[in-house]
């Protein structure tokens, strides 16, 4: 019978009581003050039984989806535990995704509850049309203007602990929507053994213990680190763009309180990590800071290293997806010692060996479903395909998506595999290395381009912030590739001649872009809303396609560009 992971709670508030397992953090951007509100395990413990019960009488029942849309705050962790201990499904999906997908997302839910701050009620009420209408409602204001009930209403003091349900086996535990930044967004099922599973394989990846304390500047994240007895110290910050979060939020709170562990996206790090730098911050108790949803910058990795962080400390760049994670795990360490520059070279993304229990092949290119699996399917050695997980944590289904489970999963027997959606290769170090995602290939008259491998080359000029490689269409179905250039600064029509013809050049060095003679400029790349670091590269093709003329052209002897 597997594990209902609030009972990682209750063993905890019984083991170290008045520790804190919740820390909110105000402030301190620029030179304003820093408080902070702390909230024990005995305190999340007692709060969200009280609430279980309250759930229970405001008609929330075992089984029901309910919809949290909360801010990272203590009621955001009691609700998430109290609606376990229940039974319901929470369900959790980024609010910095536009409304639009919000309500697609909402309306192939069809939650029975809704839980929310006064905005997600409002918007409830003013797009009640396209809001399906949840049988419960609960608001975190003060007043029930747009609810039934109120989230401090719910609270039964007195009540005593509550009887956490048992789970059975397969029964679903919560819903964890993807970012959308490749499509339309998508609800991850996990029942209670998967949920339990992925606890436990975050835990000996990254060799956590109750001792540590980490800086929470992924919410989502931070609910496995209350499970696994860690503080969660929430920093100051919108989760929704942590990539404009201000350093000084999320350097005082590790400093303040000894923080051991962060995991959070490459772009707050990036900005961090520089910040740091010039102001000579030290960070002697961070030991472990994780990075994912895109790949990590070797220089990320080298502020961090070369002074941030203690020298006992790492960098970590886990590898997976909401649908499985982790498969594989690599170190700034590992990647400064030679796959960095490999990787700017050309060869892709080193992401490292496959985690134990993991087992990961690459297959050939098939854009369609892929009912059963046989050997046939596998790519010759050294190949570029997809990559395909077999994994114990990995989520099973989409919710009330069948077609996105046939394009995702492959049949094994009464074990599956599950397509990632990355293309890459294994080296013969049995290393994985990531190309691009299948979606973002460039489909030329040549053969295929990769994101990741082209973009590395333009990436390493010293201008250059980031880059996007993108097809343009062709009458005979093919695509002319193209490279998009986030320069560092805004530049006049000269700076850009220039910079494009020294551009052309590095990329005719490289044979996995030498193929490239269209360049355009953009001033800010759009990137995804959880972790404001994976490139909206499907909005930037279709700028492109509006603004051809402001193309630059490699001319036939490639010395000289033409707008």
């Amino acid at each position: 019978m597997p594990e209902n992971i609030a009972c990682r709670l209750h063993h905890s508030a019984l083991r170290f009581p008045e520790k804190p397992a919740v820390v909110i953090c105000r402030g301190p951007e620029g030179a304003g003050g820093f408080t902070s509100e702390s909230h024990s395990f005995a305190d999340l413990e007692r709060d969200s039984d009280s609430h279980a019960f309250g759930l229970l009488d405001a008609g929330v029942r075992r089984g029901e989806k309910a919809l949290v849309m909360l801010k990272p705050s203590f009621a955001f962790f009691s609700c998430f535990f109290a609606l376990l201990k229940i039974g319901a499904v929470p369900v959790l999906v980024d609010p910095g995704m536009g409304i639009r997908r919000l309500l697609e997302c909402v309306r192939r839910l069809a939650p029975e509850a809704l839980i929310g701050v006064p905005a997600a009620h409002a918007a409830r009420f003013f797009l009640f049309r396209s809001f399906p209408r949840p049988r419960t409602t609960i608001t975190t204001g003060r007043r029930r203007l747009l609810a039934d009930r109120t989230w401090d209403g719910l609270l039964m003091p007195g009540s005593g602990p509550f009887p956490v349900i048992r789970p059975y086996d397969g029964e679903l535990a919560a819903i964890l929507f993807t970012t959308g930044s490749t499509g339309p967004a998508k609800g991850v099922e996990y029942d209670h053994a998967v949920l339990g599973r992925q606890i436990e394989i975050l835990s000996r990846t990254f060799a956590i213990t109750p001792e540590d304390r980490d800086l929470a500047s992924f919410p989502g994240f931070s609910l496995f680190s209350i499970a696994l007895g860690m503080t969660a110290v929430v920093p100051d910050i919108d989760p929704t763009r942590p990539g404009q979060a201000h350093p000084r939020n999320i350097l005082v709170p590790i400093q303040e309180f000894s923080c051991t562990f962060s995991f959070g996206s490459p772009a707050l790090w990036s900005r961090v990590s520089a910040y740091a730098e010039t102001k000579k911050i030290r960070l002697p108790s961070l030991r472990r800071v994780v990075m994912a949803g895109a790949p990590v910058p070797a220089a990320t990795h080298g502020r961090l290293l070369g002074g941030i962080l203690p020298g006992n400390a790492d960098s970590f760049t886990p590898y997976g997806a909401t649908e499985v994670m982790p498969v594989a795990c690599f170190t700034g360490r590992e990647a400064l010692a030679g796959t960095a520059i490999l990787g700017q070279e050309g060869k892709g993304v080193c992401v490292g060996r496959p985690l134990p229990g993991v087992h990961a092949e690459i297959i050939r290119i098939d854009d369609g479903p892929i009912a059963e699996w046989d050997d046939s399917l596998l790519a010759n050695p050294g190949e570029i395909g997809e990559i395909a997980i077999q994994a114990n944590h990995a989520s099973r289904h989409y919710h009330n998506l069948p077609d996105a489970d046939m394009l995702a999963k492959i049949t094994d027997g009464d074990q599956f595999w599950h397509r990632m959606g990355d293309l890459g290769y294994r080296d013969d170090q049995e290393r994985l290395w990531l190309c691009g995602r299948k979606s973002h290939r460039v489909r030329t008259r040549k053969g295929d381009m990769f994101t990741l491998r082209c973009e590395a080359v333009f990436n390493r000029h010293p201008a250059v912030v980031r880059s996007a490689l993108i097809g343009l269409p062709e009458k005979d179905g093919f695509a002319r590739p193209a490279i998009i250039i986030e320069p560092n600064r805004r530049l006049g029509r000269s700076e850009r001649s220039r910079l494009a013809a020294e551009l052309f050049r590095i990329g005719r060095n490289s044979p996995v872009s030498a193929a490239i003679e269209t360049l355009f400029f953009h001033p800010a790349f759009p990137t995804d809303i959880r972790h404001n670091a994976k490139i909206g590269r499907e909005a930037l093709a279709a700028w492109a396609g509006r603004h051809i003329r402001r193309a630059y052209f490699a001319n036939e002897s490639g010395r000289e560009v033409r707008q």
